[in-house]
């Protein structure tokens, strides 16, 4: 007879690792989707769906991805205020001269549920335009 296997909150917090990815060249929504899958744990054998089981990933150069085809000219952030004529839209080129880690922060938040286990989960996604970070110490860099 097989047993299902549940990990405790504890032995999930103690085996949590530390993934570094370089963004330099990489295609937006592939690299968005590697990383949601790394801090939803969906590469670990003991993950449940229902338990935040995931790891931290740093990654830099995120000001670096590319964007295939016309996205850069064609591709638009939407966002209303809620009042009459509040409605902005915001071209992806704009966004990654303003801010180049809004754009990999706003596709891994959308490729990750909608529920309450997504905040804690994107406390764990640390995100840098450049090649320096904080996390050197633990990648031995």
């Amino acid at each position: 007879m097989t047993k299902t296997f549940l990990p405790s909150v504890k032995e999930v917090e103690t085996t949590r690792k530390w993934h570094h990815i370089d963004a330099t060249g990489q295609t937006l929504g592939r690299l968005a989707s590697q990383i949601a899958v790394l801090l939803m744990g969906k590469h670990k054998r003991t993950y449940t769906p229902h338990m935040d089981c995931g790891d931290f990933v740093v990654v830099t150069n995120a000001g670096k991805i590319k964007l295939t085809g016309n996205k850069m000219e064609d591709k638009v952030y939407f966002s209303h205020s809620g009042y009459a004529k509040g409605a902005k839209e915001t071209p992806v080129k704009r966004v990654l001269e303003k801010n180049p880690t809004r754009v990999l922060e706003l596709a891994v938040k959308r490729m990750l549920d909608e529920n309450k286990l997504r905040a804690p989960r994107m406390k764990r996604l640390r995100l840098f335009a450049g090649e320096e970070h904080a996390f050197t110490e633990r990648f031995g860099k």
